[in-house]
């Protein structure tokens, strides 16, 4: 699987036929200098964690560049339809949906999930949640994004029944876990994982501005952890 990381939770999955994207913040993402065009060509599927804007991100104007089907809550599904998306396949927290060569089940994860609209008036969107992606292909690795989250010892669970070898970790502090806490999650809950990436951090300010917490405190563990660079492919 060849992966791609935008910078904050913006991931791009390639396996197969299938272009993933995942948590499209392309356009605005402060420290992606790429084409947001260029970094969505071809996708099949835009898969969103929770509602908040640095998560929807570009899915929409994927959408209507190419085609892709966004798979997300209800509410995410719904709220984009009122824009114009036409093609989606809505879910919810425990559910899993056929998307062809692989399938997406989404898991809990302890966030928020709301958008502001262009009156000001804040609109929920469902609850937030990770995201397991399986592919059929043989060979090809099962990826865990969490989402924006906490750690949660029900992360054990997700592991049991998945067995993720791959998991993307926010780790940036303030609005999900930090470096030590994302380690933790990793190490106790998480065995099957093998390559641990940590994301969400970096991005703004308030955010820790490097994974640096979380190698340190992932010395000496089973899973490796691999820092990509922005915008450069990498495969796991």
């Amino acid at each position: 699987m060849k992966v791609t990381w935008f910078g904050h939770s913006a991931y791009r999955l390639e396996f197969g036929k299938s272009v993933v994207m995942i948590d499209p913040f392309l356009t605005g993402n402060p420290v992606f200098k790429g084409d947001p065009v260029a970094a969505a060509a071809g996708a099949t599927h835009v898969l969103i964690t929770h509602g908040h804007s640095d998560h929807v991100g570009d899915a929409l104007a994927i959408h209507e560049r190419t085609g892709a089907a966004v798979v997300a809550n209800f509410e995410i599904c719904m709220f984009l339809a009122r824009k114009g998306l036409k093609a989606m396949d809505p879910m919810n927290t425990g559910g899993t949906t056929d998307q062809g060569e692989f399938t997406t089940t989404m898991t809990i994860a302890f966030h928020s999930s709301a958008v502001m609209d262009e009156n000001g008036v804040t609109q929920d969107l469902g609850l937030p949640g990770g995201l397991v992606v399986t592919p059929k292909i043989a060979g090809e690795p099962t990826i865990y994004h969490m989402g924006d989250t906490d750690v949660f010892s029900d992360m054990a669970l997700i592991d049991e029944l998945h067995k993720p070898s791959v998991a993307f970790v926010p780790v940036g502090d303030r609005f999900t876990m930090d470096g030590k806490r994302g380690a933790l999650a990793v190490n106790r809950f998480l065995p099957s994982v093998t390559t641990a990436i940590p994301c969400h951090f970096g991005t703004f300010g308030m955010l820790a501005a490097t994974p640096d917490a979380f190698v340190s405190a992932m010395q000496g563990a089973k899973a490796k952890v691999l820092v990509p660079e922005i915008g450069v492919p990498f495969t796991v």
